[in-house]
């Protein structure tokens, strides 16, 4: 194998321009939104006491899960010693730890007093799994940081060793970080809709898709100051397989899980809220993940045959995989509120409370502009990075096709 070479982006046409001007408007209106709804309160928002993580929360985890998945790239190169993969590692690196600010950025500003985050980092109560959590995503950055810094300083990068034991422990921390994330909702018994152990691995496999997809908008995004092809014909093929086999690991968890559910008396009446009697949430599940963000865009990578095919096919259908994501964490997180409580379960409760009642939420314009802005400051982390430090391949090193057993 040639020995790999690296680029920053030199060169920025008029739409990449554009593009960043774009990611910075939205980043300020994202700001602006999070400081109107600190100076006025949750009241400017739709949240309320049934519905206590809204819109915000929906980009907040959805960001956070794509970040482990972003890392799938460097961890196939370094741990399952794919060669073919190493010139994306670095880049894999970057979004993973960019994606992962973006998501904590909204958190913490939805949460309320992002003053009192000190509080949080300091003062601990470890029977909460989101005390574990600062220590999850915390490391994960530090550990992702000196990933890069094995694959990308001279000498680090010269022993084989260190940047393969950094792997390990990257993908290693990855996996726990996004099972404590998917069991955030596992571990709520009080609400129907989360409490299931497979929630944990539900959230994996979602991980593996979403980040993968942000990969391969990056990569097309990047194509035109790049002066080369940098989705080219084999590892647009490889990257063809990834998204199928996690699109359809991830429809297998979804399936296992509702049916689940179903079988389970105690567990049926929210599984016929959210499949059938949910409205908007019954919507996205079919037509928002099912239909637009599975079935739809494999449908596209199925009918690709040749390469030129295959490089159009894999940025449209990694949007619509990032739009049925977005639609799915809407209905595990809002949908799973909207359901009411069961406070005795096996006795019927009335008060003037809302008990009994499906919540009603509908997302403000603040709530909407803060997650996009979170959404926009990964992107722009991203844009930045790739003119300032070389994270993209010069040109292409190996003839050795990536998905090669």
């Amino acid at each position: 194998m040639a020995k790999l070479r690296f680029q920053r982006l030199e060169r920025s046409s008029p739409a990449s321009w554009a593009m960043i001007g774009l990611q910075v408007l939205l980043l300020a209106l994202g700001l602006a939104a999070a400081l109107y709804m600190e100076e006025h309160g949750h009241a400017v928002s739709g949240m309320s006491n049934q519905i206590v993580w809204g819109l915000p929360h929906v980009f907040a985890v959805f960001l956070i899960v794509a970040a482990s998945g972003a890392l799938n790239v460097a961890s196939i190169s370094s741990v399952f010693d794919r060669p073919a993969y190493k010139p994306y590692a670095r880049l894999s690196g970057l979004l993973a730890i960019a994606l992962l600010v973006g998501g904590l950025a909204v958190l913490v500003l939805d949460l309320g007093r992002p003053e009192r985050l000190l509080v949080a980092m300091t003062t601990y109560n470890f029977k909460s799994i989101f005390a574990w959590n600062i220590y999850l995503y915390s490391g994960f950055v530090l550990i992702v940081g000196a990933y890069l810094f094995a694959m990308m300083d001279r000498r680090a990068s010269q022993s084989t060793r260190l940047g393969k034991t950094m792997g390990w422990i990257a993908f290693g921390w990855r996996l726990v970080l996004t099972t404590g994330t998917g069991s955030i909702f596992g571990f709520l018994a009080a609400r129907e809709a989360y409490d299931a152990a497979i929630m944990a691995p539900l959230f994996i496999a979602a991980s593996f898709l979403y980040g993968l997809a942000f990969m391969v908008l990056v990569l097309a995004a990047a194509n035109r100051d790049a002066g080369h092809e940098l989705l080219t014909a084999d590892i647009g093929k490889s990257f063809r397989f990834l998204l199928s086999i996690f699109a359809l690991s991830l429809l297998y968890f979804t399936v296992v899980h509702h049916l689940t559910k179903l079988y389970a008396g105690g567990h049926r009446g929210v599984e016929i809220f959210l499949l059938r009697d949910g409205g908007i949430y019954t919507l996205l599940f079919w037509l928002g993940q099912i239909a637009c963000g599975t079935l739809l865009p494999l449908g596209l990578l199925a009918a690709a045959r040749d390469p030129a095919a295959v490089r159009r096919a894999l940025p449209r259908a990694s949007l619509l995989f990032l739009i049925g994501g977005l639609a799915q964490m809407y209905v595990v997180i809002v949908g799973g509120q909207a359901y009411p409580l069961k406070l005795f379960p096996g006795f019927e409760a009335s008060s003037s409370f809302f008990d009994g009642v499906v919540a009603s939420y509908h997302p403000s314009l603040p709530e909407w502009l803060l997650g996009i802005g979170g959404m926009a400051l990964a992107l722009l982390q991203v844009s930045l990075a790739l003119r300032l430090m070389p994270f993209l391949p010069e040109a292409r090193t190996a003839d050795r096709s990536p998905v090669a057993a």
